[in-house]
């Protein structure tokens, strides 16, 4: 959207880009605090921030630990990204789906809960957009329930995030069972024992502690079954519909949204503190999803203050100054919605 900049302000137009959660929300306290920090004379030594849209946890209950408030195929495809961040001074690089076993670490935010986070995309650009180029580590991240990195990247390994159309999956194919898909992915018999076999050898699972699990995950979705498999033309959207019939959210469920950033400071008289900034937000049950509610509420916002005219800079923006976060996270708080912020001396 960038290039289009200049044709905006020839327009005489304001396009405000990411006004979500996340781009959005994490965009809003990660610049007010770096800005912050530098005004006091301090400096930014590290930068990481995990966000992820996960079911409350009494709704976690299932082998991915995650139900749907977005496009299934969109959470798959994403799965398939490559990445890369800086650590320590030195740009890493780690491609799909090693990213999801390779790039996975545990991140600690609250005791009651069991997060892993991996990097999300590219994160080296935000030294300059950020304006922390003193950072030796600047890592965004996803962040997912313990145990979903693995049964995902499981799903890459065996073939399963392939888009390319099949003759059998398409629409007006003869109904074709999970266990006959499987089978021909998998190159064997229909058998679930088989069927088991050959997963755990296509998916290198042989080795892994996650093994009996993933292979548990894999019957309770039904794809060792003679259910018709929802043929929806290739394998990835194929069991992307069959991912949002079995993990879709029902009446009274709850979603969440969990993100944090952490900054390691060094202060301007040297000394060293870690400050957080927080966001859990739960959604109302039998009302708007926790995803809904951080999404648009930050994009009405932005608007209003466009139309009211106190946001009247010309072209293409995110919402990286001050002239922009301060008024829609004072609208934003005003809402219910924002990160607490807490700081840990070194």
């Amino acid at each position: 959207m960038a290039g289009y900049d200049q044709a905006a302000k020839d327009a005489g137009i304001t396009v405000l880009n990411e006004i979500g959660v996340d781009p959005g929300i994490d965009h809003l306290y990660a610049k007010q605090i770096i800005d912050r920090v530098h005004a006091e004379g301090g400096k930014i030594d590290s930068f990481t921030s995990y966000c992820g849209g996960l079911p409350a946890p009494e709704c976690s209950n299932n082998p991915l630990g995650y139900k749907f408030s977005w496009s299934a195929r969109g959470v798959l495809l994403a799965a398939g990204n490559n990445a890369r961040h800086l650590e320590n001074g030195k740009v890493i690089e780690v491609n799909s789906p090693a990213l999801l076993s390779e790039g996975v670490r545990d991140i600690p935010i609250y005791p009651a809960f069991a997060f892993e986070g991996y990097p999300n995309r590219d994160s080296v650009p935000y030294s300059e957009r950020y304006g922390i180029p003193e950072a030796h580590t600047v890592v965004r991240g996803t962040l997912r329930y313990k145990g979903n990195p693995a049964f995902v990247k499981s799903f890459a390994d065996a073939g399963f995030l392939n888009d390319d159309p099949q003759d059998y999956l398409q629409a007006d194919a003869t109904p074709i069972a999970w266990c006959a898909v499987m089978a021909k992915l998998l190159d064997c018999g229909e058998g679930e024992e088989e069927l088991s076999a050959a997963y755990v050898r296509k998916a290198k699972l042989t080795d892994s502690p996650d093994q009996a699990r993933i292979v548990a995950g894999l019957k309770w979705f039904g794809l060792f079954s003679d259910a018709h498999v929802p043929q929806k033309s290739s394998l990835l959207d194929s069991l992307a519909e069959q991912l949002a019939i079995k993990l879709k959210y029902q009446d009274g469920e709850r979603d969440m949204i969990m993100m944090q950033h952490k900054f390691h400071v060094t202060k301007a008289d040297g000394t060293k503190e870690i400050r957080t900034s927080t966001m859990l937000e739960y959604g109302i049950p039998h009302g708007a999803t926790a995803m809904a509610r951080t999404v648009g509420i930050p994009c009405g916002i932005a608007v209003q203050l466009v139309l009211d005219g106190k946001i009247t800079e010309k072209g293409v923006l995110a919402p990286l100054t001050p002239n922009l976060y301060n008024p829609i996270i004072e609208l934003l708080e005003a809402e219910g919605i924002a990160c607490k912020e807490e700081l840990a001396t070194m």
